[in-house]
C-alpha cells in the first residue's frame, strides 16, 4: 500500500511537472509570436522612451488587441508571464532584465547562451537565467547599442555602450571572440556609496576617513589607484562629497559613472568615432577644454594614456584638488604608470622633468584592492614628495595589514598608521582643520616606518 501511495505521489508531481513544462512552452511559442507582431506592426522606439508603468499599459493594450483578434485565452498568471516576457524581449534586454533589477549584484558576464555569471559581494556565481540561442544573445547587444548609434559587427566586433539606468556595457563577437558574444556589464547603485557606508564596510577606518576627506578639503592633488573592479569610482565618488559647496566641479570620463549630488557639477564624456572612423573625443580634449571653463576642481575618471601630462600639467598651474583614478596594483607603481603615460603624450621630455611634474602635482596616492575573499579595502594611503634630484619617494601613513586565511577564505588583517607624521599637516591648519594627531601612532608593536617607504 505504501509503495503504491509513494508512486502516485510521484506520478503525480511528473504530471505536474510536465504540465508546468507545457505551459511554459506555450508561454514561449506565444511570446516570440506577438513579439514579432509587436516589430512589424507597432513603433517600438516610441514605447521605450516611456516609463516603466506607461511601457507595460501600452504593450498590453496591444497584446489585449492581439489576443481577442485570435481569440486566445490563457490563465490570469499566464498572461502576467506573457507580458512580462514581451516586455523584457521587445522593449527591454531579455533575460538579462531581472539580473538588471536586482540590487545585489554588481556585475554580469555574459560567455554565452547557457553561461551567465553575476557578482554579488565581490563573488562571482552562476545565475540560472539563459538565452535561447546564439542570436538570442546578439539581439539584446543590437538592442543596447542601437539607439546610441553604435554598430558591432565583424567589421567593428567590439563596442563600449551605456544603459539607460547608466550601467556600462561591453560586448565582443566572432571573430575577436572564440566562444560567441561575450558581454560585460557594471552596474552602479542608484545611491552611491558615502565615506560611512564604506566604513561600515569595513573598507577602511574612522580615522582614515577622516583624513582622507581632510586631503579633499583642503585641495590636496589625490590619485586613486587599484586593479579592476577594486572600488576605484565607488571610492572616487564617495571622496568627492567632501569638496565644499559652492566650488564648481567638472568631471570628464570615458564612460559617465559618477554621480555627485550637488550643485555646479558638470560633466563630460570622451566620444568615440562614428562609423565613418570620425567624431572621436578624446579625454586628453576634454581636459585641455575643461582649463577652460573656469573649474574649482577637475575630476578625470581614470587616465589611460597622454591625458595624463595635461591632467598634471593642471595640477601644477594652479587647479589644486584634483582628482583621479589609474589602474595599479601598489602606489609605488602607480607612479611608474603615470610616468610612463606622460611618454606616451609624444613630448620627448627627459626623465627628471616628467618625475618634476608628478611630483609637483601628486600629494597623495590611495592604494584600493579587491581581496580574494570579495571584499575591499584602502590598502595604503601615502604622501608623495620629490627628494634627492629626480628621486620621488612615497610613504604610507596608513596601511591595511594581512595577517592569514581563515577556513571560510575570509582574509584576515587589521588597519594601523605607520608612525610617519603626513607632512600635510601644517597645511590642514591653514584650512582651519586640527587632525587628533593621536590617530598617526601606531599601536605597541605595529610601527612600521622603514617598510613603509619606497623610492622610486
Amino acid at each position: 500500500m505504501a509503495l503504491f501511495q509513494r508512486n502516485a505521489k510521484e506520478k503525480a508531481t511528473e504530471e505536474i511537472e510536465s504540465s508546468f513544462i507545457a505551459t511554459s512552452g506555450y508561454i514561449d511559442e506565444l511570446v516570440e509570436h506577438y513579439k514579432t507582431r509587436l516589430l512589424t506592426e507597432v513603433n517600438l522606439e516610441q514605447i521605450t522612451s516611456l516609463g516603466e508603468s506607461d511601457k507595460r499599459l501600452r504593450i498590453e493594450r496591444y497584446i489585449n488587441q492581439f489576443m481577442s483578434e485570435e481569440k486566445v485565452v490563457i490563465p490570469r498568471h499566464d498572461k502576467e508571464s506573457l507580458l512580462s516576457k514581451l516586455i523584457d524581449e521587445s522593449v527591454g534586454f531579455g533575460p538579462l532584465e531581472p539580473l538588471l533589477k536586482d540590487d545585489s549584484i554588481t556585475e554580469i558576464l555574459v560567455n554565452g547562451p547557457n553561461e551567465i555569471y553575476v557578482e554579488k559581494k565581490g563573488r562571482l556565481e552562476r545565475s540560472k537565467v539563459n538565452f535561447k540561442d546564439e542570436s538570442h544573445v546578439r539581439h539584446i547587444v543590437d538592442r543596447v547599442v542601437a539607439p546610441l548609434g553604435r554598430r558591432i559587427d565583424e567589421s567593428s566586433p567590439m563596442v563600449d555602450a551605456r544603459l539607460p539606468d547608466g550601467s556600462r556595457v561591453n560586448a565582443v563577437i566572432s571573430p575577436i571572440s572564440l566562444d560567441g558574444t561575450l558581454i560585460s556589464i557594471r552596474k552602479f547603485r542608484k545611491n552611491p556609496f558615502v565615506m560611512d557606508e564604506l566604513e561600515d564596510n569595513n573598507t577602511f577606518t574612522g580615522a582614515m576617513s577622516l583624513f582622507m576627506q581632510a586631503l579633499v578639503e583642503t585641495k590636496l592633488n589625490v590619485l586613486i589607484s587599484g586593479g579592476t573592479g577594486s572600488g576605484k569610482t565607488t571610492l572616487l565618488n564617495a571622496l568627492a562629497q567632501a569638496i565644499p559647496m559652492g566650488e564648481r566641479v567638472i568631471t570628464i570620463e570615458d564612460s559617465a559613472e559618477l554621480k555627485l549630488d550637488r550643485a555646479n557639477v558638470v560633466g563630460m564624456e570622451a566620444r568615440p568615432p562614428n562609423v565613418e572612423g570620425t567624431g572621436e573625443v578624446t579625454i586628453r580634449q576634454l581636459v585641455k577644454n575643461a582649463l577652460r571653463m573656469r573649474p574649482d576642481r577637475i575630476i578625470v575618471g581614470e587616465v589611460r594614456g597622454s591625458e595624463a601630462f595635461d591632467m598634471l600639467q593642471a595640477m601644477n598651474t594652479g587647479h589644486e584638488g584634483s582628482l583621479t583614478t589609474v589602474h595599479s596594483n601598489t602606489p609605488i607603481d602607480a607612479i611608474s604608470r603615470v610616468e610612463g603615460m606622460v611618454v606616451m603624450a609624444g613630448l620627448d621630455l627627459p626623465t627628471h622633468i616628467i618625475r618634476d611634474y608628478i611630483a609637483g602635482a601628486l600629494d597623495y596616492i590611495i592604494q584600493v584592492q579587491r581581496l580574494t575573499d570579495g571584499t575591499r579595502r584602502v590598502t595604503n594611503v601615502s604622501e608623495v614628495e620629490k627628494i634627492d634630484g629626480n628621486k620621488i619617494q612615497v610613504r604610507d601613513i596608513f596601511k591595511f595589514q594581512r595577517t592569514g586565511v581563515q577556513a571560510d577564505g575570509m582574509i584576515l588583517g587589521h588597519y594601523t598608521s605607520t608612525g610617519i607624521i603626513p607632512k600635510c599637516i601644517p597645511h590642514l591648519h591653514v584650512y582651519g582643520l586640527n587632525p587628533d594627531m593621536n590617530i598617526f601612532t601606531p599601536e605597541e608593536g605595529m610601527a612600521d616606518e622603514h617598510s613603509s617607504v619606497y623610492t622610486l
